[in-house]
C-alpha cells in the first residue's frame, strides 16, 4: 500500500479556503472583501490622478508622498488581516473525542431516560475568578476562555472577536492587532483625502445651488452676470412665469428642441478649389528662373519706350515739352499711341563705344 504525504491544510475540516500552499487562509465568502479592495483602490486612484498633481505643484510635494505611504500601510494591514490565521483551534481526534466523552459520562453519572443531560462545562479559575469552559459539539473540545465557534467558518477561534465580511475572515487572537491598525489607518486616510477634497465638494455644491437659483427665476448665467433683469432699469424678466414651479418645469421638463445645425447634410464642393490648388504650381515654375526674364523685360522696355525723366544724353526731340503736350488733346482713339523709336539711355557702355568710333575717324 502506497501512502502519499499531504499537507494538513488539505484535510482540515471547516469552511475556509487556502492558497499559496496553505500560507493564505480566508473564508469562503470573499465577495465583500473584493468590494473593499475596489473601494479603497478606486478612491485613492482618483485622488492620486486628479488631486495630487495640483497639490504637489501649488502646496507641497510631501502631500502625495504621505498619502502614498498611508495607502500602502492600509493595504498591508488589510491583506495581513484577511490572509492570516485568526486563531483557529484544531478539532479533537477520534481517540481524543472518545476519551472526553467517557470523562463526561463518568462525571455526570447515569442519566435516567427521558431527562435532559446536564450541560457539559468545566470550571477554571482565572485571577481568582471562576470561568466556565463550554463544550463544542462540532469540534469535540472544551473551548478555551474567550473562544467561540464561528458559524460562517465552522471553526472554533481563540479569543474570537467577530467575523468581518469586509476583510473576508474572522477576527481573533492572531490578527486582531492588524485589524485594528487597518481600521485606524483607513480612518486617517479617509480624513486626509476628504480634507483636500472638501474644497471641491463645497465648490460643486455651491455651483449646483447657484444654478438651482437661476432655474427658479428662468434666467441664464450670462443674464445674471450682466444684470439684465435685475430691476435697476425697471425691466422685468419677460421669460419668467412668476412661479418657481412653472420655471423649473419649463427648464427641466420642457421639450428638447431640435438642432438647427444640419451637421450631417450633403453639400457640393466648390470647383474653384482645384483651380487655386493648380495656381501655386504654375507660379513656382515661372519663378524658377526669375533673373533672366527680368533682365529681358528691362532691355525690351529700354528699346521701346522713351525715358520718363530725360538726362543730358537724351536728344531734344525725345524730351517731352509742356507746350506740345498741352496742344495735343487726348482722344478715345489715341489712348494707346504707337511707341516711338528713341535712342537708348546713356550708359557707360554706350559712352565707351562712342569714344572708340571717334578715335577711328581721327
Amino acid at each position: 500500500m502506497i501512502t502519499r504525504k499531504v499537507r494538513k491544510w488539505e484535510k482540515l475540516p471547516g469552511k475556509n479556503t487556502f492558497c499559496c500552499d496553505g500560507r493564505v487562509m480566508m473564508a469562503r465568502q470573499k465577495g465583500v472583501f473584493y468590494l473593499t479592495l475596489f473601494l479603497i483602490i478606486g478612491t485613492c486612484s482618483l485622488f492620486f490622478a486628479f488631486e495630487c498633481p495640483y497639490l504637489a505643484v501649488h502646496l507641497s510635494p510631501a502631500i502625495p508622498v504621505f498619502a502614498a505611504l498611508l495607502f500602502l500601510f492600509v493595504m498591508a494591514m488589510l491583506l495581513r488581516t484577511s490572509f492570516s490565521d485568526p486563531g483557529v483551534l484544531p478539532r479533537a481526534l477520534p481517540e481524543e473525542a472518545t476519551f472526553i466523552e467517557m470523562e463526561i459520562e463518568a462525571a455526570n453519572g447515569n442519566v435516567p431516560a427521558g431527562q435532559r443531560p446536564p450541560p457539559r462545562i468545566r470550571n477554571v479559575q482565572i485571577n481568582n475568578q471562576i470561568v466556565k469552559l463550554k463544550y463544542c459539539y462540532t469540534c469535540k473540545i472544551f473551548r478555551p476562555p474567550r473562544a467561540s465557534h464561528c458559524s460562517i467558518c465552522d471553526n472554533c477561534v481563540d479569543r474570537f472577536d467577530h467575523h468581518c465580511p469586509w476583510v473576508g475572515n474572522c477576527v481573533g487572537k492572531r490578527n486582531y492587532r492588524y485589524f485594528y491598525l487597518f481600521t485606524m489607518s483607513l480612518s486617517l486616510l479617509t480624513i486626509y483625502i476628504f480634507t483636500f477634497d472638501i474644497v471641491h465638494v463645497v465648490m460643486l455644491v455651491g455651483l449646483t445651488g447657484f444654478h438651482t437659483y437661476l432655474i427658479s427665476l428662468n434666467q441664464t448665467t450670462n443674464e445674471d452676470i450682466k444684470g439684465s433683469w435685475s430691476g435697476k432699469n425697471r425691466v422685468q424678466n419677460p421669460y419668467s412665469h412668476k412661479n418657481i414651479f412653472k420655471n423649473c418645469c419649463e427648464v427641466l421638463c420642457g421639450p428638447t428642441y431640435p438642432s438647427v445645425l444640419d451637421r450631417r447634410g450633403l453639400m457640393q464642393e466648390d470647383s474653384s478649389v482645384s483651380a487655386t490648388s493648380a495656381a501655386p504650381s504654375s507660379s513656382s515654375s515661372s519663378s524658377s528662373n526669375p533673373v533672366p526674364q527680368t533682365m529681358h523685360a528691362v532691355l525690351c522696355l529700354q528699346k521701346t519706350t522713351a525715358p520718363l525723366i530725360p538726362n543730358e544724353h537724351t536728344p531734344d526731340d525725345a524730351k517731352p515739352s509742356i507746350a506740345t503736350s498741352a496742344e495735343k488733346s487726348p482722344s478715345p482713339r489715341d489712348e494707346h499711341p504707337p511707341a516711338q523709336k528713341v535712342p537708348p539711355l546713356a550708359s557707360p557702355e554706350t559712352d565707351a563705344e562712342a569714344s572708340l568710333a571717334k578715335d577711328k575717324t581721327h
